[in-house]
């Protein structure tokens, strides 16, 4: 249907466009450049209706405010004024231009800026959103994480946190698949909106908005939380990328994580269970609880023990965090008695 009307708009300014300048001029080829003109004008509209589209509501209302009052304003003084002082002067017309611009475009300012402070939840037609003004907006893989719940219990997260209607959808379906890992990581999800739901911390609303046009979920969150202004907690990092390429801010509890977890430095100890041996001669690697690798010199031998290590060095990288560490016991021999180790493990 929307398509329809945006070709009927196209035929309505292309006609009015040919027309309009054969009245004119009188000519064929003003009337077809009248086409055209019109032709480029419907397409102009379209893409004005498309960035309305996401502007928030109470902005298109303050700043629509705000131009008509200062037009009244340039209509009820200065036109006024002008007539009577300046109606003899030839230049009287772009007075009026002049003056009616500076006041439309002072009101509309003035309109945008108080705009912010607009709520139209008091209205019966708008109250059904109002939550989703500035919420935060979760995605399927922030809930089947489950450590929002934590988050929000915590009393971190101020506002409204809000959960599309298509998204809990998508949990369910995830909940109901044949796959026994994908029905169990859909379970979690459920067990975790209702645990959200019964916390007291920050209010959860699930509403039904929805963009039956776009059939991707992740579409679907970048267009509501564009539309209110809203911010996505996510873990997903495909979404995290394109929503801040559109100038969407989002909160992804892996930065989260990553930024509270204490620093490793190096000569600290860990206990660590070598899984398996590293690319060069000798090396052991392991984990730490949260992923980070841990390489271990001359850890291979203990594949599949627990062994003490000492922290050597860490190592940033743009994929994560790599942490290079020696058996305790050699590490001590190292420290204590340096002179029993040969000139290359000196120097190395």
């Amino acid at each position: 249907m929307d398509i329809v009307v945006q070709i009927l708009l196209l035929i309505v300014t292309t006609f009015s466009g040919y027309f309009i300048l054969r009245e004119l001029f009188h000519s064929l080829f003003w009337s077809l450049l009248g086409a055209v003109f019109g032709i480029a004008f419907g397409y102009l509209i379209i893409r004005v209706e498309r960035t309305l589209k996401y502007v928030p509501l109470k902005v298109i209302v303050g700043s629509l405010v705000g131009t008509i009052v200062g037009l009244v304003i340039a209509n009820l003084f200065i036109s006024k004024l002008l007539l009577s002082v300046a109606q003899n002067l030839p230049i009287t017309l772009p007075i009026y231009v002049l003056f009616y611009f500076v006041m439309g475009y002072l009101g509309f300012k003035m309109g945008l800026e108080k705009s912010k402070s607009i709520d139209l939840s008091k209205l019966p037609m708008f109250e059904r959103y109002h939550e989703l003004e500035g919420a935060k907006i979760l995605d399927t893989s922030a809930i089947i994480d489950g450590r929002i719940a934590d988050v929000c219990e915590s009393g971190f997260i101020e506002g409204t946190i809000v959960i599309p209607q298509f998204v809990l959808y998508e949990i369910q379906h995830i909940a109901d698949a044949p796959d026994h890992i994908k029905r169990m990581k859909g379970r979690r999800g459920l067990d975790i909106l209702h645990r959200l739901q019964k916390q007291n911390s920050v209010p959860v609303k699930i509403v039904d908005y929805d963009f039956p046009k776009l059939k991707d979920v992740d579409t679907k969150l970048i267009a509501i939380a564009k539309r209110f202004s809203g911010k996505i907690i996510t873990n997903d990092y495909n979404l995290n990328k394109v929503a801040e390429l559109q100038g969407i801010e989002v909160l992804n509890i892996n930065q989260l994580a990553v930024a509270l977890k204490p620093p490793i430095i190096p000569g600290e100890p860990l206990n660590i269970k070598v899984v398996r041996e590293g690319k060069e001669y000798g090396q052991g690697i392991g984990y730490l609880e949260d992923g980070t690798m841990v390489v271990i010199e001359d850890g291979r031998k203990n594949i599949g023990r627990n062994v003490d290590v000492i922290v050597t060095s860490v190592l940033q990288t743009s994929s994560g965090r790599m942490i290079f560490a020696k058996l305790k016991e050699q590490a001590e021999r190292e420290f204590y008695f340096p002179e029993e180790l040969s000139y290359e493990e000196q120097v190395r």
